[in-house]
């Protein structure tokens, strides 16, 4: 794979305002699995929850920096504006009626690009779609006992981008990152990783009349792109710095190596490598089942946790 070629997204990270109502609405309504339990690094009195399938493979990762009584953002110009989820093509009934008994309120969006589009929103009001499609692939996924595994979310499906213009994205899409455009309708534009697979592609959404996104709870707060390594983030460092990006130095996440930039139209970026991964501080059997902190935090573990709320996680039994 060439230094300019992205495979699809790592994960994407939203704000949240409500820690146990997040947590509650992923793992018991959506059946993710919470693969990692820790703390924002840069705000350590404040969690990081990290949601996806079986593994915790990129593509499936949806992560929240749950702040507790946040104002509500707003979902607009220069964000990622909607965050969609695959699911196989027979799936979206079970989907519209499980949603609609836990009173949260669904769409059906019609066929987007020949497939069928299902919306609605978390308790926060991000926006989130079910999208029925063949390309899920339900192998990894994580189930309840109430959600059989041929419905189970198979990891993104997309996401949405809204941005004021669309020729300096789409440009800086195709040309620097190595995606394909291949197809459009109306002010929707789509485009593809080379790879197929969980989370490889992006809509533009031209809206020039649009409002511009506030961040709060509610919305998301940057979405990341894969890197194979730490030796193609390196590359993808300096090609970025050389075209005269302000990109951060890398950042050492645990899980994954981060740097971040904004692209032409304003969304937070982040190129974040595969490895190592999140069976690296407990065991793919027992992901998510404890809080876990870095190695600069454990000698203030009793501190830390004091001030995190208090959380009551789901049962290990409800899980298939």
């Amino acid at each position: 794979m060439s230094t300019n070629t992205i495979s699809g997204i790592h994960h994407i990270t939203a704000i949240a305002s409500d820690p146990q109502r997040t947590l509650d609405f992923y793992t018991l309504v959506l059946g993710l699995r919470l693969v990692k339990l820790t703390v924002n690094f840069d705000d350590p009195g404040t969690y990081h929850f990290y949601f996806g399938n079986a593994r915790g493979s990129p593509g499936s990762i949806l992560t929240f920096f749950p702040w507790p009584g946040v104002p509500r953002g707003v979902v607009g110009n220069g964000q990622v504006s909607a965050i969609a989820f695959a699911v196989p093509l027979d799936a979206l009934d079970f989907w519209r009626e499980r949603l609609e008994v836990r009173d949260t309120t669904t769409r059906d969006a019609g066929a987007r690009f020949g497939e069928a589009v299902l919306q609605f929103g978390d308790p926060d009001g991000l926006p989130l779609e079910i999208v029925a499609t063949s390309g899920a692939d339900p192998a990894n996924a994580w189930t309840l006992t109430s959600i059989p595994p041929s419905h189970a979310i198979c990891g993104f499906h997309s996401a949405t981008v809204s941005e004021e213009g669309y020729e300096r994205t789409a440009s800086w899409l195709q040309q620097s990152m190595g995606l394909k455009s291949v197809t459009s309708e109306g002010n929707r534009f789509r485009f593809a990783a080379g790879m197929p697979g969980a989370g490889a592609i992006v809509d533009v959404v031209c809206s020039p009349d649009g409002s511009t996104g506030e961040l709060g709870a509610g919305t998301v707060h940057h979405i990341a792109w894969r890197a194979a390594d730490e030796a193609q983030q390196a590359a993808w460092r300096s090609t970025l710095a050389a075209s005269g990006y302000n990109v951060t130095p890398v950042m050492d996440r645990m899980y994954f190596r981060s740097i971040y930039f904004r692209e032409p139209g304003g969304v937070l970026f982040e190129i974040a490598t595969d490895p190592p991964g999140f069976a690296t501080d407990e065991t793919q059997e027992h992901l998510g089942e404890r809080l876990m902190l870095p190695a600069w935090l454990e000698p203030r573990r009793r501190l830390v946790e004091a001030r995190l709320p208090h959380l009551e996680r789901p049962a290990p039994s409800e899980a298939r």
